[in-house]
């Protein structure tokens, strides 16, 4: 083979490495060329992208794109969630969860006793949901029966650094407490409480927390019914910004980025100081960066502008109505109306009412009466129910008023003379009474005297001996010759002591400890145990008896009594057995008589089937 043929095929090759620096500058540049061009096309075409978006919708952020922006402030559905003990906050996830659905969006209602927060709280993280919690205060603060372990979990959750403060950080969320204040140590501890271990997680609260109030003296609105559609109003209207984009638009009369109308509400806005005080903060985070003092510092001023604001508006809707200045408020607000007359009271002045009993509808047609005409002798056709105080100083739990009276440990609203009170109470019972006029089955001769009232049973809702006027109450009833028949729930022993005569004195014994009458009562004085105690003991030094039952009255000879205890100053005394009678047999426990025994009683009758009520 020719070496110089062979040298000359290869010539390019060798001039090819030879000047191979030169090839790869300008590889280079070929490459560099091609990124640049491939750049600024995406720069072009993200900018025709933003040109084609409103002003308004780029202005909802200040970092990444629009559409991550939407998805972060949409909302999927709403969660319920409920802690209820007698009710109320479950008929209130009710009827928000009603309410949600009107919104076309979905609903979900939650008991807290079936919920694990350990395994699915974490989960409203990631799902776009709204979590609303209607969560009760029971008794001494703490949470309902089926809401104790979700408070448990998120408590220890809360003081947990292996959860960390951004453990339910993308959560958002929004409680409505429920409470009554005059439990004013731990009024609505519960809802506070919630609302606060959940913002330590790293939640957002989209609404500020719901506080209703079943005190409707204090109530803010004058009811918890009230207070519960207010705050529902404000959790809607903030839903429907959310589903729109998070913000309101501006305006345009701000300066930019200083939007008060498009401003989110910030983690430390809250009603009160139990979750947002200076003195929880530190504990978050002891730790702060200068450039989030500006803002911590600019929160604390907003907080404490609007809980003065809140103040002052609170002040105005309690001093509002017809009252003048420093004139205490009626007992009976236009929801307490409300309610009690869809239970069938017809209220008399500021703070009483009256009603029928379903005994003496039963007694006006023959068909017997209450357990008072066994043991007592009364008749319950003539007897009215009434009470000179809806108020009362006890919750307790199997209350069949469902709770609408007002709560108290001493009288604060406005007074109604005892004559005026008495007056209506005859007048409305007779009204009552007139309505069976006619009825089948009512006797003719038990219509009449159904007329005439000759007993009083102050048991109705509330406690009558609250009222103070109560001694002039009684002596106009027992002046009108109309026994009297007084029951009170042991928290008042001085108002016994220094109770006038009273044909009859109940004393209510609900438990046999302290523990179980705290649980089962709810007293709000904290000295409930040795009230109840000094009650009895002013209860026996009034009626003693002897080893048998002396229960029946001798009403006439009791009216006797009562006039020369008046005329005599109070100086003339008088025992339970100067006007009772012994109890028949009949009517003792255990006995088999169905009727009257003429040897056992001065009350004869000549029909021995009739007017019987059994054992």
């Amino acid at each position: 083979m020719d070496p110089a043929g062979a040298w000359d095929s290869a010539s390019p090759w060798v001039s090819l490495w030879t000047n191979r620096f030169y090839v790869y500058v300008g590889l280079a540049c070929g490459i560099s060329l091609w990124i640049c061009f491939q750049i600024v096309i995406r720069r072009r075409d993200k900018s025709s992208q933003e040109k084609s978006v409103p002003k308004a919708s780029r202005d909802l952020g200040t970092e990444g794109s629009i559409s991550l922006q939407r998805k972060e402030v949409s909302v999927s559905g709403v969660k319920i969630f409920y802690g209820s003990q007698t009710g109320t906050a479950k008929g209130f996830a009710a009827s928000l969860a009603e309410a949600v659905t009107s919104l076309d969006l979905p609903v979900a209602v939650v008991d807290l006793k079936d919920y694990d927060p350990d395994d699915h709280l974490v989960e409203e993280v990631t799902s776009k949901n709204v979590c609303a919690f209607m969560v009760a205060t029971y008794t001494d603060g703490r949470p309902t029966e089926s809401a104790v372990w979700f408070c448990k979990w998120l408590e220890e959750a809360a003081s947990d650094f292996r959860f960390g403060k951004t453990y339910l950080k993308g959560m958002r969320y929004a409680v409505f407490g429920l409470g009554n204040s005059a439990y004013a140590s731990h009024f609505n501890k519960v809802g506070k409480n919630v609302d606060k271990w959940l913002w330590m997680l790293g939640a957002h609260r989209v609404v500020a927390r719901g506080e209703g109030d079943c005190d409707v003296a204090n109530s803010t609105h004058g009811s918890i019914e009230a207070d519960f559609r207010a705050w529902k109003t404000k959790f809607l209207a903030r839903l429907q910004t959310l589903e729109k984009g998070g913000k309101k638009p501006c305006d345009g009369s701000c300066k930019r980025g200083q939007c008060e109308s498009s401003a989110e509400e910030e983690p430390f806005e809250s009603t009160s100081e139990d979750e947002s005080g200076a003195e929880d903060r530190p504990n978050l985070n002891p730790v702060v960066d200068v450039e989030d003092l500006g803002r911590i510092v600019s929160c604390v001023k907003r907080e404490k502008r609007e809980k003065e604001q809140q103040e002052e508006k609170s002040g105005l809707l309690r001093s509002s109505g017809k009252n003048g200045p420093g004139e205490r408020r009626a007992m009976i607000t236009p929801a307490l109306r409300e309610a009690l007359t869809r239970q069938g009271y017809q209220l008399i002045g500021s703070h009483s009412g009256v009603k029928l009993c379903r005994w003496t509808k039963s007694m006006l047609r023959g068909r017997g009466g209450c357990y008072k005409h066994t043991f007592y002798g009364i008749e319950s056709h003539r007897c009215m129910e009434t009470t000179p105080s809806l108020a009362c100083a006890n919750k307790c739990v199997f209350c069949w008023r469902h709770h609408t009276n007002p709560v108290g440990t001493e009288w604060r609203w406005k007074m109604d003379q005892p004559e005026m009170i008495l007056k209506e109470a005859i007048e409305n019972h007779q009204s009552m009474i007139k309505q069976f006029k006619g009825v089948p089955g009512v006797k003719e001769e038990r219509f009449e005297e159904g007329m005439m009232v000759k007993h009083c049973a102050l048991s109705l809702v509330g406690e009558p001996i609250m009222y103070p006027e109560i001694n002039r109450f009684l002596t106009l009833l027992h002046e009108c010759k109309i026994s009297s028949f007084l029951v009170t729930n042991a928290q008042f022993p001085v108002e016994i002591r220094n109770l006038k005569p009273v044909t009859q004195l109940y004393v209510s014994v609900d438990a046999s400890t302290e523990d179980r009458l705290k649980k089962i009562d709810r007293p709000l004085f904290k000295d409930f145990w040795q009230r109840f105690l000094d009650s009895l003991k002013a209860l026996a030094a009034k009626f003693k008896v002897g080893g048998e039952w002396w229960t029946w009255i001798d009403y006439d000879r009791f009216q006797e009594l009562v006039r020369e205890y008046e005329d005599s100053g109070g100086s003339a005394t008088f025992g339970a057995r100067d006007y009772t009678a012994r109890t028949p047999r009949w009517a003792v426990f255990g006995a088999r008589e169905r009727g009257f025994d003429p040897k056992d009683t001065r009350y004869q009758r000549k029909n021995k089937s009739k007017d019987i009520s059994g054992c």
